[in-house]
């Protein structure tokens, strides 16, 4: 009677992983409904032709001369049509700024969100950039916001930009599955592990990391840990602050436009700002 009751709580845990294995990347990438295109006076909407024939969507903010670019890279629960207001506050401080759409989002819907799909696409953006627009990489800052801090940090190590800025950043998609289903065998079961932990010791450029103290959705002490694992980090912890309205602080921007600059950096005290 007791094996029985084993076997059947190992096939019902298999089945458990099998299902978190084949439906994972709903809970990874949930993008939200609808196509929207970006409207800003002054930004162009860019269809670049990508891999296998699909098309990388970018919002470009022209930089004035000598200023550099912020390249962002947006949330798991965003489009690029949402980037706008951010795209408008950095156009206004006389800074550059573009935006990539993820495959498998928004204008990009009829493709399928993967961690090396938008890999290719923000590879695809980026050497436009370079090319195409004449942004020279020396002139790039990598921003990226929760899910899109795993793709600046990618193309940070593909040497694409000189600075680095991470919103509300997660060490990895295996860690914080083990945080959210510590039940499950999370090294096995994820596909896409953005593993910026394992990335950041390699990258000697200068990073800025922005965690709110209550963050909900990825614990404020990943971006403690990754500020630990970069050569040369700043960790800023905003005081009751948490996943979604780390940016809505002027003096947050302030300091992300600052940093893009070459600013000087305070000096890092490991303490919440209030």
């Amino acid at each position: 009677m007791l094996l029985m009751v084993l076997v059947t709580l190992v096939i019902a845990y298999v089945g458990l992983c099998v299902l978190v294995f084949l439906n994972q990347r709903q809970l990874v990438f949930p993008v939200p409904p609808g196509a929207r295109e970006p409207e800003l006076p002054g930004a162009t909407l860019l269809r670049i032709p990508g891999p296998e024939g699909s098309t990388v969507y970018a919002l470009h903010v022209p930089a004035p001369d000598g200023a550099p670019t912020v390249v962002h890279f947006h949330g798991n629960g965003e489009q690029l049509a949402d980037e706008a207001w951010l795209a408008q506050r950095f156009q206004e401080a006389g800074l550059g700024f573009y935006a990539v759409e993820y495959p498998g989002y928004g204008l990009a819907a009829g493709q399928g969100p993967s961690e090396a799909g938008i890999y290719a696409a923000a590879e695809v953006a980026l050497e436009h950039l370079h090319q195409k627009l004449g942004v020279p990489r020396e002139r790039t800052v990598l921003q990226g916001q929760s899910l899109g801090s795993g793709v600046a940090v990618e193309m940070a190590k593909r040497g694409h930009g000189t600075r680095l800025v991470l919103i509300t950043p997660y060490t990895s998609i295996v860690d914080l599955g083990a945080r959210i289903f510590p039940w499950l065998p999370a090294s096995l079961l994820v596909r896409d592990p953005f593993d910026s932990a394992a990335k950041a010791p390699g990258l000697e450029l200068p990073v800025l990391i922005v965690h709110g103290t209550r963050d909900e959705v990825i614990p404020v002490d990943m971006g403690q840990r990754l500020g630990t694992l970069f050569p040369s980090a700043t960790v800023r912890l905003l005081e009751g602050r948490s996943h979604n309205d780390v940016l809505d602080r002027p003096s947050v921007l302030r300091e992300l436009m600052e940093f893009a600059r070459g600013g000087a950096r305070k000096a890092d005290t490991g303490q919440p700002e209030p």
